[in-house]
């Protein structure tokens, strides 16, 4: 589901065919998607973001990737001052590294769940699932605030996964597929290992990526409640979806690297079958509605994806300074980092061109745009590494 209209493009796509073609080899996999915003993100034969893979009875670690459950989640407040909202939501967020000592509590259902897993009930699992409520991480992770395109309504839009806690659960998930993969399959690369469902430790592996969805979800509702508490709203409605997820349909597992569920199946807990795809922070954030084909198995792009990497987006701006692109491409908006570094790897040109994955979605049948948020303004962490302890005390 991906089309190339410049040289750019087309050498991205080749490369994204070239390393899904390595990945359908694997024992597992019974049937492959790619979607608008595919792009590679390692060597070939592992899965690039904007890829779908389903696999039989297994579930892939490296296939949803180290930012588990990575996901969005809008808020209507009604027709509250956008640019207020976006002071308290800095006020009230936290990007970057590490935890926050002014941090909330983990619901007692979730902590109860996790201390009954195999892969959760570690000390280190449940300090990371304290100590990261109410944070967001960093590069392209962001608190948006923008106004419906039907309604006029402000609504708050937060993007970020599961922190700590999934980076953990990804680095054991691979440990335990490396296990089987030398005994099941060694001639298969590394990165692509399973972990078998049909044995115990496989559906703790299960029930651990559940239970990581749920604080996930916990903590994209604390940040926004919060926001909304201290401004006195009343939260109207709101919508809610992941990606770089492992949905479940019998006994077929579909690994959503970067690529969003459309049908009710998969988000058991969705609003009116609506799913959430921002593009970047100058094009709106769409709303759409789909249904499953055999081109889409159930899914959408997450975003615009990247045709080119972050080190090779900032040297193509070297001629210019990072204050000269920030107002060349953030003209009209009130675009605020965390860090109070400038990261022009997150700003509009480091992605593929918004109208080009929407004229995609279109045509290839993934998902209808039922309203659009069109941008007030975002937060996101910027290069915090510019200032980081180690930095400050080297110079």
């Amino acid at each position: 589901n991906i089309v190339a209209s410049t040289d750019e493009e087309q050498f991205n796509v080749a490369a994204v065919h070239r390393t899904m073609n390595a990945v359908m080899r694997t024992p597992t996999v019974v049937s492959g998607a790619v979607m608008p915003d595919a792009c590679p993100t390692g060597p070939d034969g592992h899965i690039p973001v904007g890829g779908v893979v389903a696999t039989k009875n297994a579930i892939h670690p490296s296939m949803h990737s180290a930012d588990i459950c990575c996901s969005v989640m809008a808020t209507n407040v009604g027709f509250a001052d956008p640019k207020r909202v976006l002071d308290v939501a800095l006020n009230t967020t936290h990007f970057g590294p590490g935890g926050r000592e002014d941090r909330f509590d983990v619901p007692a259902e979730v902590i109860a769940e996790s201390m009954e897993n195999y892969f959760l009930k570690a000390d280190q699992f449940q300090l990371v699932m304290q100590s990261h409520l109410g944070t967001q991480g960093d590069g392209n992770h962001f608190l948006f605030v923008g106004q419906s395109k039907q309604t006029g309504e402000t609504i708050l839009v937060t993007h970020h996964g599961s922190r700590g806690l999934g980076a953990k659960l990804f680095k054991e998930g691979r440990r335990v597929a490396e296990s089987y993969r030398i005994e099941l399959s060694p001639s298969t690369p590394k990165v692509n290992a399973w972990i078998p469902f049909s044995e115990d430790i496989g559906k703790q592996y299960w029930e651990a990526l559940q239970i990581t969805r749920l604080w996930t979800k916990f903590n994209h509702s604390m940040i926004h409640d919060a926001i909304a508490n201290t401004m006195g709203i009343h939260p109207f409605s709101r919508i809610w979806n992941e990606h770089n997820f492992v949905f479940k349909e019998d006994d077929v597992f579909y690994h959503a690297k970067g690529a969003t569920p459309l049908v009710d199946e998969f988000v058991p807990d969705s609003t009116d079958g609506l799913r959430l795809i921002p593009l970047n922070m100058s094009a709106p954030i769409l709303v759409v509605r789909g249904d499953a084909t055999t081109n889409n198995l159930g899914f959408a792009p997450h975003g615009a994806g990247r045709n080119m990497s972050r080190t090779q987006h900032k040297r193509s701006k070297e001629h210019l300074t990072n204050e000269q692109v920030f107002r060349q491409e953030t003209h009209g908006l009130d675009v605020r980092f965390f860090s109070g570094n400038i990261d022009i790897s997150e700003l509009p040109s480091a992605y593929k061109d918004a109208d080009a994955v929407k004229q995609q979605m279109q045509e290839f049948n993934l998902g209808s745009v039922v309203d659009e948020i069109i941008p007030y303004g975002c937060i996101m962490a910027g290069d915090w590494q510019k200032d980081a302890i180690w930095r400050k005390k080297r110079r």
